[in-house]
């Protein structure tokens, strides 16, 4: 089986992917300066030129982005890429109720398809395996990352999204799935409605390898996984902003690989924007090298990570960034899916019936992450028949449902019975214990 799917450029000299990133970069920051009104003005706002980028260490002299600039130019102003030449969309969820837009040119989704090929051949995998691509399809970055990277390297792809997991349990059996992509939670449930059936994914399946992300885990999470299922379970970083998922940890396990030719990563002290050493902890900035509809130039995730730049025992020289430990702003996580509570209150503000005032908990019951989102109703609207607050529950959930992507319990409160505060509201409680 195939170690390395590229070697000429995951074994590149570091001297030598130094050179080609700063190349990349400087062909970036020209092409950016004349044809995008955005970046030409925000390198003005910031007074530099790029002539001034002689260094890859000059990046540092280049602005910012943030995802409020995706929010503001909603859908695709910031484009760089004519409509004719976009061959896929991805959309996801944004703050405000407010999706992001995400275009694709066939290079990008080339480098994308690329990207994954290296990650799931670093896992161990290629010609002769079934993959078992069990994230959601569609609009979602995540299944079809998967799906195109599998075929890439020769695997075979069983597209199952994601529910039913009953039958996903009989096809990973009937068809000998050896890998399955998916959300470490997701595949906790699967262990568990396996148990049911009477199925042990241990010694009733082929499953060997997962490749599990779109929500944060713990390595005692990964521990169980592997102990209960027999699994190596391998992370997988990426946004829909970047293109998904895109680095993955290697057979090591000690890191995702980040694609230097694709991406350069910085490590920056959250507050004060500085760069921090390698090993130790900050917010992660990435700017995408070669992204021809949708560039990204010091693309400010609020992911905090750390990043390690030896050459790893398995013989890649590309810098590796540390599983993610944490966010610098308050997104939950929740199946996979990213909300935000902002994007609650925007939800919860359109429904007249209840108050101002809300609270969100967030459990973990069995595998699965639950969401209880605790909101008054409105002093005019508070009742004392039940079929009332049924009808107001259920439109409440119906609205929560529709701008989060995600089933969420509520629970009506009366008036004036949730906490205040005189300070900044706390309005997450998450109980969860990984």
């Amino acid at each position: 089986m195939t170690r390395i799917w590229d070697p000429r450029i995951e074994e590149m000299p570091v001297p030598d992917l130094k050179k080609l990133q700063y190349k990349l970069l400087k062909t970036l920051v020209y092409r950016l300066y004349s044809f995008s009104p955005f970046y030409h003005e925000r390198m003005k706002e910031q007074g530099v030129h790029p002539d001034e980028i002689n260094s890859l260490e000059d990046i540092t002299k280049l602005p910012f982005m943030y995802k409020s600039d995706l929010r503001d130019n909603y859908p695709d102003r910031i484009f760089t890429a004519h409509r004719d030449d976009l061959v896929r969309y991805h959309v996801s969820s944004g703050t405000t109720g407010k999706p992001t837009v995400v275009g694709y040119t066939q290079n990008d989704l080339n480098n994308w398809t690329s990207s994954l090929a290296r990650a799931l051949v670093s896992c161990g995998l290629g010609r002769g395996d079934v993959i078992q691509v069990s994230y959601g399809y569609g609009l979602f970055t995540g299944g079809l990352g998967l799906h195109y990277g599998a075929e890439k390297i020769g695997a075979t792809v069983l597209p199952t999204s994601v529910g039913n997991t009953e039958r996903q349990i009989e096809l990973m059996q009937d068809l000998n799935s050896t890998a399955i992509a998916c959300t470490p939670s997701y595949l906790l449930h699967i262990g568990e409605v396996a148990e049911k059936m009477g199925v042990s994914i241990r010694d009733d399946t082929s499953l060997r390898v997962g490749i599990l992300g779109a929500e944060p885990w713990s390595e005692n999470m990964r521990k169980r996984i592997e102990d209960w299922l027999g699994i190596r379970a391998y992370d997988i970083y990426g946004t829909s902003e970047l293109s998904g998922p895109m680095f993955c940890e290697c057979t090591e396990q000690n890191g995702f690989h980040v694609w230097g030719d694709l991406a350069y990563v910085e490590i920056l002290d959250p507050e004060t924007g500085e760069p921090l050493p390698p090993g130790e902890k900050g917010e992660m900035v990435i700017t995408m090298l070669q992204k021809e509809a949708l560039p990204m130039i010091r693309y400010r995730i609020g992911d905090i990570s750390s990043i390690e730049e030896g050459v790893c025992a398995c013989g890649r020289t590309h810098p590796r960034i540390q599983r993610i430990s944490g966010r610098v702003d308050d997104m939950l996580i929740i199946r996979g899916i990213n909300v935000f509570p902002s994007q609650i209150e925007y939800a919860l503000m359109g429904v007249p019936e209840v108050g101002r005032h809300f609270m969100i908990i967030v459990d973990r019951k069995g595998a699965l992450d639950e969401m209880l989102v605790q909101v008054e109703v409105s002093g005019e609207a508070f009742s004392d028949k039940i079929t009332d607050l049924m009808s107001i529950r259920r439109k409440v959930e119906h609205r929560l449902r529709n701008t989060l992507n995600v089933a969420v319990s509520v629970e009506l409160v009366e008036p004036g019975s949730l906490p205040r505060f005189e300070g900044k509201a706390k309005r997450v409680i998450d109980r969860r214990r990984l």
